[in-house]
């Protein structure tokens, strides 16, 4: 998959809003809706602002980490992503794994969203029942070409601040927790976790570089 192709498609969970049905789900926010909600949030904002709407990456940025990372669970992705040296890391190294990459998921998403044009996308019958804890909602990404598959994995939370997060997603049929978990691997066995945890702090301020 190419980079462009892939960002392009990273950049549909802000539109799928358009055609997002809603679940019956007792008292709780049915999961297709959690990600409508959020979508509709995101994309009125950007509208709503003339900068966004031309490519300012840097409130873009902005508006990623304080609307949508709330809603990751990036102990959970950062530990799955890691693998096996999770377990093995101190605890102030997986600190800074979790830190470095959610700076990098929240300026790939801003790159996504910057590029966001014509696409829709049409949510899928949801295969869940409201007792279920983890699952998949699945869409397909409709403009030219094709249609992309596209579906994301949330878990809910209980307690304080319970609902829905999500933890992985899926374009092409390959779930973004795997694909870093491959490269971080090949850090880890060349340069150990340190290695790792410098290689992204190196990218991000590269990335940081270019806003």
């Amino acid at each position: 998959m190419n980079r462009p192709l892939f960002i392009r498609l990273f950049a549909t969970l802000a539109v799928a809003a358009s055609l997002c049905s809603t679940s019956a789900w007792a008292e709780d926010e049915a999961p297709d809706a959690f990600v409508k909600r959020i979508s509709v949030d995101v994309l009125d904002t950007i509208k709503a602002d003339k900068a966004m709407r031309s490519g300012d990456i840097a409130r873009i940025v902005t508006l990623v980490d304080t609307r949508i990372m709330p809603h990751v669970d990036f102990q959970r992705m950062t530990a799955s992503a890691v693998g096996p040296g999770w377990r093995q890391a101190t605890p102030e190294q997986q600190k800074r794994l979790q830190d470095e990459f959610k700076i990098l998921l929240v300026r790939t998403y801003a790159g996504a969203l910057s590029q966001v044009s014509d696409q829709t996308v049409v949510m899928k019958p949801l295969r869940a029942s409201p007792d279920d804890k983890e699952l998949v909602v699945r869409s397909e990404v409709r403009g030219s070409g094709d249609p992309i598959q596209l579906d994301y994995r949330l878990e809910k939370t209980l307690g304080q601040g319970a609902g829905w997060r999500i933890y992985n997603l899926n374009v092409l049929g390959v779930w973004l927790v795997e694909t870093y978990k491959s490269q971080f691997s090949q850090e880890i066995n060349a340069k150990g976790i340190d290695g790792l945890i410098d290689s992204l702090a190196a990218r991000n301020k590269s990335n940081t570089k270019k806003v």
